[in-house]
């Protein structure tokens, strides 16, 4: 390594520092989901930027969706995947391979990575101690609502089951599966990721997507935004893409619920959380709320504060 290296690096760890401290004991909600599932090299880094997070002195959450894992797994039962308005089409066949898949498969996943690094996950599905309570959402496609089956809205979020693994010092990997009174229903990782983010006071919501954040016109403009208020957001919506909409409506639904910051990440990015998180730029779109001051959000506590306060 040179010394020019060696300065680069000890530069973006000093950067890190009063993030660090703004963060120490914080709870930050993270759902992952899309191609990051999938690639072996993305895998494993998220599961190393998670730990980071844990030991780092955060207190990270993942919720996750499995997406490519149910395509291949219907794809070889001869079902067809269907979809509307971004969510998936879910029959009560289909919800049982859904459930399978989430709870059995792919949260035990995530669950073996994080813990090839130290015995600290906790794999639950959304169903465990009533942790999401869903009712019956229609998609809206046109303007008109259109039965999808057992997809649901998250009602209501009990979660004392997740705050007893984080004082335990676990890291919780959640499954996006909810009961209801009719029984179990498929959930959007998105909107589940966001309920929960609300009902813990997390100090963060980070989403990770297969984009780099939101553009204002899309494909005409490429500029990324990196910044927007509830307000502006709101005023977007409409305009989105099928895709990218319930995405920005969670972050939205996170922020309008006390959340002070939600982030669009592309999960593609190696150590895009770390990016995110730890340094003064960050990537990526930020959501806030309209009664936060944009200095608090980018300004952390300098290294003359930290100093005055002996923490340096």
């Amino acid at each position: 390594m040179t010394s020019a290296d060696a300065a680069s690096k000890a530069s973006t760890l000093i950067e890190a520092l009063p993030w660090l401290r703004r963060f120490h004991g914080k709870t930050v909600v993270v759902k992952y989901g899309g191609n990051a599932m999938v690639d072996d090299t993305l895998r494993a880094g998220f599961a190393e930027n998670i730990l980071f997070l844990r030991y780092a002195g955060l207190r990270p959450v993942v919720v996750h969706g499995g997406g490519p894992q149910i395509n291949d797994h219907l794809d070889r039962l001869g079902v067809a995947s269907e979809f509307a308005a971004g969510l998936r089409v879910t029959t009560p066949e289909t919800m049982q391979v859904v459930r399978m898949v989430l709870a059995g498969q792919v949260n035990r996943d995530i669950v073996g990575l994080i813990n090839d690094h130290g015995p600290l996950a906790v794999g639950i599905s959304g169903e465990d101690a009533r942790l999401f309570t869903a009712e019956r959402k229609p998609a809206m496609v046109d303007g008109a609502p259109v039965d999808i089956g057992r997809v649901g809205e998250v009602v209501d979020v009990q979660v004392g089951v997740v705050r007893t693994l984080l004082d335990d010092g676990r890291i919780p990997v959640i499954s996006s599966i909810a009961r209801a009174e009719d029984g179990v229903y498929n959930v959007n990782a998105d909107t589940a990721a966001a309920a929960l983010a609300a009902g813990l006071d997390a100090s963060k919501l980070i989403m990770l997507t297969d984009v780099p954040g939101l553009y204002a016109d899309f494909p005409d403009n490429t500029e990324l935004i990196s910044r927007l208020t509830a307000s502006e957001l709101e005023r977007l919506l409409p305009s989105l893409s099928s895709g990218m909409a319930p995405k920005m409506e969670a972050c939205l639904r996170a922020v309008r619920g006390g959340v002070p910051q939600a982030h669009i990440v592309d999960g593609r990015e190696p150590n895009a959380m770390l990016l995110e998180v730890f340094t003064n730029e960050g990537i990526g779109t930020m959501v806030v709320d309209e009664v936060t001051e944009p200095t608090e959000l980018h300004q952390p506590a300098g290294l003359a504060e930290l100093a005055e306060e002996g923490l340096l």
